[in-house]
């Protein structure tokens, strides 16, 4: 096989050893905000709906639901705290995609995919517009992504994407030696400081009359007509109706259990660059970049002028539990390190401040899926597989148009329809799970070019080329 230009460039462990050694394992997003405290469930609570999950998909779910109908009662109910798990660690990039890149949508639903695409950038506009009508403070900035190809066979890539730029162009945009080319869309995706937005969107839920409960962790749901949450510690939560948007932990409803799996996801946040460090990357229009390989990385700057690197290793753990000991992963911090300074060579001597990671609730076809169950009183979404921050709020509209029997253009895509295939329970699903990320690997140092396996995957709707 050959090396990856991160291998070819690979800067002295003296340079890791030096950025990492300040690095603490925290999120820096939920340390950058004061999030209110919200009291848990106590006794036995009536209510018109019952949300489920205090992330970015219950949160809008809620909002949604009380903007619809605001004699509606909502009541949402969070195990631990407002978005801490997903919706306050990933890079806060807020992409118009709902099928996680349109080349994924296209495979699998060629004739709903414009459309798709149109209702995504309809559902970014719309959350640029909630954001301005509430006065939400969340860092808000339509810069878009920028897609940037670091080995020759990715090159044509761009081209196929549109907004091409060259090698010149692209370096023009950021200052790395490892661009060939790129694409940027600067209408397609938002930069939101993530933490901000689940704290804000909790408040305009609570402002709209929802009521919000913290450490009510709902260990089971019953009912053949009004629904009955159970609720850890003794409480109970009585709905008409249920919107389970729980996400990356185990669903509350047994059809559900092998439908995503936990994939670890880790991150790193550089302390503030100085004037002459920021100088020396360009990166003037404050765009999201990634880059074009299997295994790939994201990052953007922050309002205060640090960089988030995230990506590449995407760790699967035996059993497929969320455990917060799988979030420090020594190697996988180093590695991120050591394609930061291969990004920004420029930059050797600059710190890290944080470290964390988190997991991702990843489904097969990498996009989120959609259902109903209890006679029509309690509807799910699940399965982002980290595109979820503007995703969820067209997922929350889905959940509340089934709900409530209506047939919509939303409800009638084949993509929100069906269901993707299921993992296969353990050992197959670690054994399945870690073998196509080691051949995304050697494809990745094979010119892109897929195996047997992966190929073989393609074909039966499992395959994802990021």
């Amino acid at each position: 096989m050959g090396t990856t230009v991160f291998e070819r460039r690979r800067p002295d462990d003296a340079v890791v050893d030096h950025a990492l050694s300040g690095a603490r394992r925290g999120v820096f997003w939920l340390e950058d905000v004061e999030r209110p405290q919200h009291p848990p469930v106590r006794g036995t609570v009536r209510t018109d709906l019952a949300v489920v999950g205090g992330g970015y998909a219950g949160l809008w779910t809620a909002v949604r639901a009380r903007e619809r109908d605001p004699d509606r009662r909502v009541l949402l109910l969070e195990a631990a705290r407002i978005g801490w798990a997903a919706s306050g660690r990933n890079g806060g990039f807020c992409a118009a995609s709902l099928t996680h890149g349109r080349e994924n949508g296209r495979r699998r639903w060629p004739g709903e995919i414009d459309r798709l695409d149109e209702l995504g950038m309809r559902n970014l506009g719309e959350i640029e517009e909630t954001v301005a009508r509430y006065d939400m403070d969340v860092d808000w900035e339509r810069t878009g992504e920028m897609h940037v190809a670091t080995e020759p066979h990715q090159v044509e890539w761009m081209r196929e994407e549109g907004h091409f730029l060259d090698q010149e162009a692209v370096r023009a945009e950021v200052h790395s030696p490892t661009y060939l080319a790129g694409s940027w869309n600067p209408a397609a995706c938002a930069m939101v400081h993530p933490g901000k937005l689940a704290v804000e969107l909790a408040r305009v839920a609570a402002e709209l009359g929802v009521e919000i409960h913290e450490g009510s962790r709902v260990t089971g749901i019953s009912g053949r007509g009004t629904q009955t949450l159970a609720i850890d510690g003794g409480g109970r939560v009585v709905a008409d109706h249920v919107a389970l948007a729980t996400n990356v932990f185990p669903s509350l409803l047994r059809r559900n259990r092998l439908m995503t799996v936990p994939v670890y996801d880790h991150v790193l946040m550089t302390e503030p660059l100085t004037a002459a460090q920021l100088s020396a990357i360009g990166w003037r229009n404050r765009q999201g970049i990634a880059d074009s390989a299997n295994q790939f990385h994201y990052y953007r700057l922050t309002a205060d002028g640090r960089i988030l690197f995230g990506g590449y290793d995407a760790i699967y753990h035996f059993g497929g539990r969320v455990r917060a000991a799988y979030e420090d992963r020594p190697e996988s911090f180093r590695r991120l390190a050591a394609h930061f300074f291969a990004t920004f060579p420029q930059l050797e001597g600059l710190q890290f401040s944080h470290r964390w990671a988190g997991a991702i609730d990843t489904c097969s076809r990498f996009c989120a899926f959609f259902g109903l169950a209890r006679a029509g009183r309690v509807a799910y979404a699940a399965g982002f597989t980290g595109l979820g921050v503007s995703a969820t709020r067209f997922a929350a509209d889905v959940m509340l148009d089934r709900l409530s029997g209506l047939e919509t253009e939303r409800t009638e895509f084949e993509m929100v329809r069906t269901r993707p295939i299921p993992f296969p329970p353990e050992p197959a699903a670690a054994i399945g799970i870690n073998l196509v990320r080691a051949s995304m690997d050697r494809a990745d140092h094979n010119e892109g070019r897929r195996n047997l396996f992966l190929k073989t995957l393609d074909a039966v709707g499992m395959g994802f080329d990021s």
